[in-house]
């Protein structure tokens, strides 16, 4: 038996429709929080939470067999937040030489007077 050209292939009355994941927004929300406020070195918080998100949604999506959607959200997400991770890493790298440099370039032991003997 063919089917006619006009036809169109119908779903199985009992598969699911795609549904979209609340969690891939939270996830994209948390790594735009992460990379906004990573260069103030508390963007790292949110950014693990949404990198913890992430894998839990792409396991969710894997075991819905593809009537889970929302993995662009996930991506994105998780790209923000690692950028977030790696702003908080380059602030307190540059914080870290700033400090440093600011002790070395002090006096070495006690600066006396110059009529002092």
């Amino acid at each position: 038996m063919t089917l006619p050209a006009t036809a169109v292939p119908t779903r199985h009355p009992m598969d699911p429709d795609p549904a979209p994941s609340t969690k891939a927004r939270a996830v994209f929300a948390l790594g735009l929080v992460g990379f906004l406020t990573g260069a103030f070195v508390g963007g790292v918080i949110p950014a693990t939470i949404a990198l913890l998100l992430a894998r839990q949604v792409e396991h969710q999506a894997y075991s819905a067999g593809g009537y889970l959607t929302g993995m662009v959200w996930v991506r994105r997400g998780r790209r923000l937040a690692w950028a977030g991770i790696v702003l908080a890493l380059t602030t307190l790298v540059v914080a870290t030489i700033a400090g440093l440099l600011h002790l070395a370039g002090g006096p070495v032991g006690q600066d006396f007077g110059a009529n002092t003997d």
